[in-house]
C-alpha cells in the first residue's frame, strides 16, 4: 500500500528544499577553486537529512506495505489509509478529499450504494478517526494528518432542496415532523457553513424555521424551542446572515422569550445568539431597544454556570453602546454585577462590563452606594490578574472624576499602601494612565503626594 498522500506531500516538499540548497552548495564548490571548508560541511549536512528522510519515507511506506490495513480503515474510492474519515447521505465513509473531489466535479450519488445523495453534507467519523489513531499506535506508526486543502464546499441543489423539505416539516401540522425537521436543522447549520450560508439566500427562510415557535409550541415542547433557537445561533454565526437574523421582526421577541421561558442550555444559546448578533451596530440599538437587557440581567442575577459567560459576553457587547448602558444601569446591572463580583463569581468578564458602563453618572452612584470602591480596591491589591486591575482602575478613575466624595477613602488607601504608585509603575499602559490620573487629581485637591 502506497504511504499516505498528505505524509507523502509533506515529505516531498521538504527533500525539494533540501535538494535546491544542495544544488547551491555544490555549484560553490565546483566552480570556486577557493571554497570554504564550512560549505563542504553544510553540504554533507543536506546530503545527511536528504537520507534520512529517505529512509523514513521507505520506512513507513514499507510498515503500511507490509500491515493487513483492516478494510473499515481504508477509503472505499482510494483504497488508503484514511486521513479525515467523513458519514455521507447514505451513511457510508469516505476520506475527505476523495469524495469531495467527487462532489466537486458534480457527482450526486454514493459510490458504494449508488443512492442518489439526499445532500451533500459531509460529517465527520469521529469514531473511525479514533479507531485509526489507536491502531496506528498499536503498530508504531504516525497516525495520517488530514488533508488541509480539499477546496471549497459546494452548495448544491440538492442541498438546497433537502433544506426546502425541512422548512417545509417545521411548518406541518405533525409535531413530530417540526421536532424532526429542527433537530435536523440544528445539527446541519453546526457542521457545515455553506449549509449556514443557504439560509441567506431568501428572507422567507428565517419566519419558516422560526414557525413552531410562533404556533405556540413553547410551553409544552421546549426541545423543539431550543433545537430552533440553537439554529438560530448557528446561522448567526455566519457573517453574511447576522443582519438578516437580526432584522427579521420575528427573532428578537423569541430570543427575548427564550431567555424567560427557555430550558438553560435554550436561554444561554439565545444569549449567545444576542452576543453574535450585536456584532453589528445596528443591531446592537434593534436589540437594545427591544427589551433584550432585563431578561439578560435577571438571567446573570439567577447565576447558572451554563448561561452565565454567554450572558455576559452578550451584555458588555451590548453596551458598547452609549444608549444601552443607560439600559442596562436602569435595569439594575450593577447591583447584580458587584453581588457576583464580591461572591468571586466570573468577575474577569463582569468588571469589564463595569468599567465600560462606568462612563454612566447614574452606574457611579450605585457603585458608591454599594461599597464598589472597597471592593475594587481589595482586587488590585489581591489579584494576580493584570487586565482585572486596569478594570479597577479604570472605573476608580472614572469615580475619582465624577466627585469628590470617595476622594477620601482613595486618599487612604494610597496613603496607607501606595497601592495606585505601585500600578502606576507596573500596570499595563492603560493601568498606568489612569493610576498616575487618580494620582494627580489627589494631589490637585492636596490629598496626597506621589513619588510616581
Amino acid at each position: 500500500m502506497a504511504r499516505t498522500g498528505v505524509l507523502a506531500e509533506t515529505d516531498k516538499e521538504a527533500a525539494m528544499e533540501i535538494k535546491k540548497q544542495l544544488g547551491k552548495l555544490v555549484k560553490e564548490i565546483v566552480e570556486e577553486e577557493d571554497y570554504r571548508v564550512e560549505t563542504a560541511d553544510e553540504a554533507i549536512r543536506a546530503l545527511s537529512c536528504l537520507k534520512n528522510l529517505q529512509r523514513s519515507t521507505k520506512s513507513l511506506s514499507f510498515k503500511l506495505g507490509v500491515l493487513d490495513v483492516p478494510q473499515e480503515f481504508r477509503c472505499p474510492i482510494s483504497g488508503e489509509l484514511m486521513t479525515d474519515p467523513v458519514v455521507l447521505a447514505t451513511g457510508q465513509t469516505y476520506d475527505r478529499p476523495f469524495i469531495q473531489r467527487l462532489l466537486n466535479e458534480g457527482s450526486r450519488t454514493c459510490p458504494q450504494t449508488k443512492q442518489v445523495l439526499a445532500h451533500t453534507i459531509l460529517t465527520p467519523n469521529n469514531l473511525v478517526q479514533e479507531m485509526i489513531s489507536q491502531w496506528c499506535k498499536e503498530h508504531g506508526i504516525e497516525s495520517p494528518k488530514p488533508v488541509q486543502d480539499t477546496g471549497e464546499e459546494v452548495v448544491t441543489k440538492a442541498d438546497r432542496n433537502y433544506l426546502n423539505a425541512l422548512l417545509n416539516k417545521t411548518s406541518s401540522s405533525s409535531l413530530a415532523d417540526q421536532k424532526e425537521a429542527a433537530k435536523e436543522l440544528r445539527l446541519l447549520t453546526k457542521r457545515s457553513s455553506s449549509f449556514r450560508a443557504l439560509f441567506g439566500e431568501s428572507a422567507e427562510i428565517i419566519p419558516q424555521l422560526l414557525s413552531p415557535l410562533s404556533q405556540g409550541q413553547v410551553a409544552t415542547h421546549p426541545d423543539l424551542q431550543e433545537d430552533v433557537i440553537t439554529t438560530l445561533l448557528n446561522l448567526s454565526i455566519h457573517d453574511n446572515n447576522k443582519r438578516l437574523v437580526a432584522e427579521n421582526p420575528l427573532v428578537i421577541p423569541l430570543l427575548i422569550d427564550s431567555l424567560i421561558s427557555g430550558t438553560i442550555q435554550t436561554k444561554s444559546n439565545a444569549a449567545a445568539t444576542f452576543f453574535t448578533l450585536s456584532a453589528i451596530d445596528s443591531s446592537k440599538i434593534v436589540i437594545g431597544t427591544s427589551g433584550a437587557l432585563k431578561p439578560l440581567i435577571d438571567l446573570l442575577h439567577e447565576g447558572h454556570p451554563l448561561a452565565m459567560k454567554d450572558v455576559a459576553t452578550a451584555i458588555f457587547r451590548l453596551c458598547t453602546d452609549l444608549e444601552n448602558r443607560g439600559r442596562a444601569v436602569n435595569a439594575g446591572v450593577v447591583w447584580v454585577i458587584l453581588n457576583k463580583i464580591m461572591d468571586g463569581v466570573l468577575v474577569a468578564e463582569l468588571l469589564a462590563i463595569l468599567a465600560i458602563i462606568s462612563t454612566n453618572q447614574k452606574a457611579i452612584q450605585e457603585m458608591c452606594e454599594l461599597g464598589a470602591v472597597s471592593c475594587l480596591i481589595r482586587i488590585i491589591r489581591e489579584s494576580d490578574c493584570e487586565r482585572d486591575k486596569e478594570n479597577c482602575i479604570v472605573i476608580l478613575y472614572n469615580i475619582c472624576f465624577s466627585g469628590r466624595s470617595k476622594l477620601k477613602e482613595i486618599k487612604d488607601e494610597e496613603m496607607v499602601n501606595g497601592t495606585f504608585s505601585r500600578l502606576a509603575q507596573s500596570g499595563t499602559s492603560r493601568a498606568k494612565r489612569k493610576a498616575i490620573g487618580i494620582l494627580e487629581r489627589l494631589n490637585k485637591t492636596g490629598s496626597v503626594t506621589h513619588t510616581a
